[in-house]
Protein backbone atom coordinates (compact mmCIF):
# COMPACT_ATOMS: atom_id res chain seq x y z
CA UNK A 1 0.00 0.00 0.00
CA UNK A 2 1.11 3.46 -0.39
CA UNK A 3 1.60 5.67 2.56
CA UNK A 4 -0.95 8.77 3.11
CA UNK A 5 -0.31 10.88 5.97
CA UNK A 6 -2.16 13.85 4.68
CA UNK A 7 -4.80 14.44 2.43
CA UNK A 8 -5.72 18.06 1.18
CA UNK A 9 -8.89 18.57 -1.28
CA UNK A 10 -7.90 21.46 -3.86
CA UNK A 11 -11.24 23.04 -4.32
CA UNK A 12 -10.29 25.46 -7.45
CA UNK A 13 -11.92 22.64 -10.51
CA UNK A 14 -9.70 21.29 -13.19
CA UNK A 15 -9.67 19.85 -16.15
CA UNK A 16 -9.77 16.16 -15.66
CA UNK A 17 -7.59 15.71 -19.02
CA UNK A 18 -4.10 16.61 -17.09
CA UNK A 19 -1.85 13.73 -15.81
CA UNK A 20 0.35 13.64 -13.17
CA UNK A 21 2.61 16.21 -14.33
CA UNK A 22 0.07 19.19 -14.47
CA UNK A 23 -1.73 18.35 -11.27
CA UNK A 24 1.83 18.30 -9.65
CA UNK A 25 1.98 21.68 -10.86
CA UNK A 26 -1.12 22.97 -9.68
CA UNK A 27 0.02 21.68 -6.32
CA UNK A 28 3.65 23.45 -6.21
CA UNK A 29 1.96 26.59 -7.27
CA UNK A 30 -1.06 26.75 -4.80
CA UNK A 31 1.20 24.57 -1.97
CA UNK A 32 4.61 25.92 -2.64
CA UNK A 33 5.59 22.26 -2.41
CA UNK A 34 4.59 18.69 -3.03
CA UNK A 35 5.31 16.56 0.80
CA UNK A 36 6.78 13.25 0.14
CA UNK A 37 3.37 10.89 1.70
CA UNK A 38 0.57 13.42 0.89
CA UNK A 39 -2.24 12.74 -1.14
CA UNK A 40 -3.91 15.78 -3.21
CA UNK A 41 -7.64 15.41 -4.28
CA UNK A 42 -9.05 17.48 -7.35
CA UNK A 43 -12.37 17.19 -9.01
CA UNK A 44 -13.63 18.84 -12.51
CA UNK A 45 -16.15 21.59 -12.65
CA UNK A 46 -19.06 19.10 -12.39
CA UNK A 47 -18.07 17.56 -9.22
CA UNK A 48 -18.50 14.38 -11.58
CA UNK A 49 -15.14 12.77 -11.63
CA UNK A 50 -11.94 13.09 -8.97
CA UNK A 51 -7.92 12.35 -9.16
CA UNK A 52 -5.70 11.30 -6.01
CA UNK A 53 -2.48 12.22 -6.76
CA UNK A 54 0.31 10.96 -4.43
CA UNK A 55 3.68 12.11 -3.81
CA UNK A 56 5.23 8.58 -2.02
CA UNK A 57 8.88 10.01 -1.73
CA UNK A 58 10.14 8.54 -5.03
CA UNK A 59 7.45 9.11 -7.78
CA UNK A 60 4.37 10.40 -7.75
CA UNK A 61 1.00 7.83 -8.45
CA UNK A 62 -2.58 9.20 -10.45
CA UNK A 63 -5.35 7.30 -9.75
CA UNK A 64 -9.22 8.60 -10.91
CA UNK A 65 -12.98 8.16 -10.44
CA UNK A 66 -15.90 8.60 -11.41
CA UNK A 67 -19.60 7.96 -9.84
CA UNK A 68 -21.89 5.51 -11.87
CA UNK A 69 -24.73 8.09 -11.15
CA UNK A 70 -25.09 11.39 -9.20
CA UNK A 71 -21.84 13.77 -7.95
CA UNK A 72 -19.63 13.79 -5.66
CA UNK A 73 -19.77 16.66 -2.55
CA UNK A 74 -17.72 19.33 -3.55
CA UNK A 75 -17.22 22.61 -1.94
CA UNK A 76 -16.81 25.89 -4.04
CA UNK A 77 -13.89 27.71 -3.91
CA UNK A 78 -13.00 29.40 -0.44
CA UNK A 79 -9.99 31.17 -1.45
CA UNK A 80 -8.99 30.47 -4.58
CA UNK A 81 -5.85 28.18 -4.61
CA UNK A 82 -5.46 27.13 -0.72
CA UNK A 83 -6.38 23.12 -0.21
CA UNK A 84 -8.55 21.85 2.45
CA UNK A 85 -6.86 19.56 5.04
CA UNK A 86 -9.35 16.25 5.11
CA UNK A 87 -9.13 13.29 7.55
CA UNK A 88 -9.29 9.67 6.11
CA UNK A 89 -13.17 9.33 7.69
CA UNK A 90 -13.99 13.02 5.39
CA UNK A 91 -11.83 11.27 1.98
CA UNK A 92 -13.58 7.90 2.66
CA UNK A 93 -16.47 9.39 2.57
CA UNK A 94 -16.40 12.06 -0.30
CA UNK A 95 -15.07 9.06 -2.91
CA UNK A 96 -18.29 7.08 -2.23
CA UNK A 97 -20.42 10.28 -2.64
CA UNK A 98 -21.69 10.85 0.97
CA UNK A 99 -21.87 14.35 2.54
CA UNK A 100 -18.32 14.12 4.00
CA UNK A 101 -19.12 17.75 5.49
CA UNK A 102 -21.57 16.63 7.56
CA UNK A 103 -20.34 13.90 9.29
CA UNK A 104 -19.64 15.10 12.88
CA UNK A 105 -23.50 16.37 13.04
CA UNK A 106 -24.39 13.02 11.13
CA UNK A 107 -23.06 10.82 13.77
CA UNK A 108 -25.30 11.99 16.43
CA UNK A 109 -28.85 11.71 16.58
CA UNK A 110 -30.35 14.46 18.78
CA UNK A 111 -34.23 14.16 17.52
CA UNK A 112 -36.32 11.36 17.35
Amino acid sequence: MIRIDALWLCTQPLDMRCGAERLMAHVVHAMGSARAHHGYLFANGRATRVKLLVHDGFGVWCAARRLNSGRFIWPREIDGTAPLALTQVQFDALVVGLPWQRLPEMSVITRL
